[in-house]
């Protein structure tokens, strides 16, 4: 029996060394890691790989019985570093600590179990190798919850702004600590080689890295959805459709200055619309989306009168992502019903079920859906749409043409999750 306890303790040494190894390496190969929570992860592996070889010193010096000034020191630096691992997990967390106040506290631990030394007002190990703890003797554990409590309401303040369950991940890292400081003072941890301490710090590790990715993943997508609603709004802005239009009002102002008038207000609206699309990270009111549409379909009827745009919304309780149906009647008149005699592009607002669909319909020349299937062949504006309406509306976007026939583009939009208007 004793042979397999020792056999089991050697097994979680080694799997706690080669967890906090291959942490490390992830960690350093990592180029994602900021590099001050790089170095601070690093730091803390490293210490952690000391305070486990502290805890196998301490557990052999134990058992030999024949140098309590060794055992003494041991214990001295388990006792300051565990505190000291704590202060570089808030730069974990990156927030703003106070730094003096926080290694003051972790040097003051320090200090006091310095005392063990030539005094036992923290605590002593007798000439027979026991251990007596002194009136000082939980400054450790007071100045780990102290650290503890801290990170845990910084963490907070931090973080609860963006409302995600992955605040919790160190949280409860924290309840972890807790609860392995309660388990080690009241169940023994001397009889084991490795405290139950040492072992919640190197998940804790683990856990703080995975929260590091979440937080990174989090940022790169919205890094992303900034880009993306940059590259919709100049995909958007075509410099053809500037200078057309333009030469539209030019032409008016001579034979239409009225006309000219109302056009020049409603290219401003639409570039205004666009820009503010930069800003949109959320969806937006089916009303704002169509009145922007309409804009863009007004300027292109003045200078292509054959074409037609209809409307018939029959559900305004929806909410899509900017830009989302403009682009559609674009590729419609721009590539559909500019050729036909008597163009027409019909915009459809429907509830079915426990969906909302958003319907346009041409009568252009169509096309072959078959070609949108071909790598790089569709076009980026409605690529982008199409993104955006399974990411942010968790939707989809189905397109049937045939060539000579028109075009129809359905989006289905769930009506779970949609404010009311």
């Amino acid at each position: 029996m004793a042979e397999t306890l020792i056999h089991v303790e050697r097994l979680l040494v080694m799997t706690l060394l080669l967890q906090l190894i291959g942490l490390g390496f992830a960690v350093v190969v990592d180029p994602y890691i900021q590099k001050k929570q790089k170095r601070s992860m690093l730091i803390i592996i490293v210490l952690v790989i000391s305070l486990i070889f502290q805890n196998l010193l301490g557990y052999w010096l134990d058992d030999r019985g024949n140098s309590p000034l060794m055992r003494t020191v041991v214990g001295i630096y388990g006792y300051t570093v565990r505190p000291a691992i704590l202060g570089v997990f808030f730069y974990i967390v990156g927030t703003e600590v106070k730094g003096r106040l926080l290694w003051g506290m972790i040097a003051l631990n320090g200090l006091i179990h310095m005392t063990a030394l030539f005094s036992g007002i923290c605590f002593r190990i007798t000439p027979y190798n026991h251990f007596v703890r002194g009136p000082l003797g939980y400054s450790c554990h007071m100045v780990s919850a102290l650290l503890l409590l801290n990170l845990v309401y910084v963490t907070f303040k931090e973080y609860s702004r963006h409302k995600v369950i992955e605040t919790w991940i160190p949280v409860s890292n924290a309840g972890l600590i807790v609860v392995a400081v309660l388990m080690d003072t009241f169940t023994g941890h001397q009889e084991y080689p490795i405290s139950f301490l040492t072992v919640a710090v190197v998940t804790s590790c683990v856990f703080y890295y995975i929260w590091l990715h979440l937080q990174f993943v989090r940022r790169h997508e919205q890094d992303l959805m900034a880009a993306q609603r940059i590259q919709i709004m100049m995909s958007q802005i075509k410099p053809h459709f500037l200078y057309n239009t333009l030469s539209t009002i030019q032409a008016l102002c001579r034979i239409e200055p009225e006309k000219a008038f109302d056009t020049t207000g409603k290219l401003g609206a639409y570039l205004r619309q666009n820009i503010d699309a930069i800003g949109e990270a959320d969806l937006i009111p089916l009303s704002r989306e169509l009145e922007h549409t309409r804009i863009y379909a007004e300027i292109e009827m003045i200078r292509f009168p054959n074409i037609k745009v209809e409307y018939h919304i029959m559900d305004w309780n929806v909410r899509v992502p900017p830009l989302s149906i403009q682009p559609i009647v674009e590729n419609a008149i721009r590539h559909g019903v500019r050729v036909r005699k008597s163009g027409l592009v019909v915009v459809t607002v429907e509830k079915k079920d426990d969906r909302h669909v958003i319907t346009v319909r041409d009568n252009g020349k169509g096309f072959d859906t078959s070609s949108l299937e071909e790598a790089g062949k569709e076009h980026i504006g409605i690529r982008n749409v199409r993104e955006r309406i399974e990411r942010m509306a968790k939707g989809e976007m189905t397109i049937e043409s045939r060539p000579g026939e028109g075009t129809c583009v359905v989006i289905t939009l769930p009506v779970f999750g949609q404010e009311e208007t």
